[in-house]
């Protein structure tokens, strides 16, 4: 489903100098495959998966998402990759104060033209599946940061996407409420054949992903969340 070919994005230092965020990355992912991405912040995580969601231009190689090079992507089909292919879930939503989320979870069908009725019934049992149904007048005001971060869920999973890319998506929430999104995440995406790519520093999100990496200086490496060593 994702297929990462020598993508390489180098910055440049305060004084001049080059540092190398990206050095040549490989990654597959399948459909309905869970991999933990790990790194402390600045390793570059959010960099490759800005680069996934076509945000920002790797400076070598390439991005196929079903096949497609996302790097060839004219304007018009990047709004509609990330309409319609790319799930995105970031560390902080991006909700609309003083809306309901049965009118903020369908934003992306609205966006397609779906009357706004269909597209609300249509994802109301996505969040009622997130035990979300008693809130659905409930605006961002009135809920918890961990039913905030399942509005996102419901977000981005809503249009059917083949591949949903989560950046540090349980940073700010406690162990339980960590435990409940994973979980989330990991099922929806397993039913639907979802490639899912979570970029965290949480050793605990090792034990809800197929497969763990870690992103060290530009390169990734295979990571064992039993002893915590990255080889």
């Amino acid at each position: 489903m994702l297929q990462l070919l020598e993508v390489a994005k180098s910055y440049r230092d305060g004084d001049g100098s080059s540092i190398d965020a990206l050095a040549g990355v490989d990654l597959d992912v399948a459909g309905g495959e869970m991999v933990a991405l790990y790194g402390p912040s600045g390793s570059g995580k959010t960099t490759l998966l800005s680069i996934i969601a076509a945000v920002l231009q790797p400076d070598r190689g390439q991005v196929l998402v079903d096949g497609v090079d996302v790097g060839r992507l004219t304007r018009r089909e990047i709004d509609h990759y990330r309409r319609q292919v790319l799930g995105y879930i970031t560390q902080t939503p991006d909700l609309f104060p003083g809306v309901p989320i049965a009118a903020q979870a369908p934003s992306k069908l609205f966006a397609r033209g779906l009357p706004p009725r269909e597209a609300i019934e249509q994802v109301t049992p996505l969040l009622e599946r997130l035990g979300l149904g008693k809130r659905l007048r409930h605006t961002p005001e009135q809920l918890s940061a961990g039913e905030r971060q399942r509005v996102a869920i419901a977000r981005a999973l809503a249009p059917g996407p083949r591949l949903v890319v989560a950046d540090e998506p349980t940073a700010a929430l406690d162990t339980r409420r960590s435990r409940t999104v994973l979980e989330l995440l990991r099922e929806l995406c397993a039913e639907r054949d979802v490639a899912l790519l979570l970029a965290t520093h949480d050793e605990r999100a090792a034990g809800y992903a197929d497969r763990a990496i870690a992103l060290v200086d530009g390169h990734l490496r295979a990571h064992d969340p039993d002893t915590a060593e990255t080889r």
